[in-house]
């Protein structure tokens, strides 16, 4: 559970990310490189979290 004395939302949203097998991942990335994914996804109506995951899924695929 969170630390401190989280709100019932926040106790929520935890339960429901580890119930749906989501984790946080933190990468050192080129500011600029970061820049333009976001400018793109904005552009095309994407999240960036669900363009990562295609990319990733696709780049799995391709490796199998």
């Amino acid at each position: 559970m969170p630390k401190g004395s989280p709100k019932q939302q926040t106790i929520a949203s935890k339960k429901y990310q580890e119930k749906a097998g989501y984790i946080s991942k933190s990468y050192k990335l080129k500011k600029d490189v970061v820049e333009e994914f976001r400018k793109a996804c904005e552009r095309e109506g994407v999240s960036q979290a669900g363009k990562i995951t295609e990319l990733m899924q696709e780049y799995i695929n391709k490796a199998e």
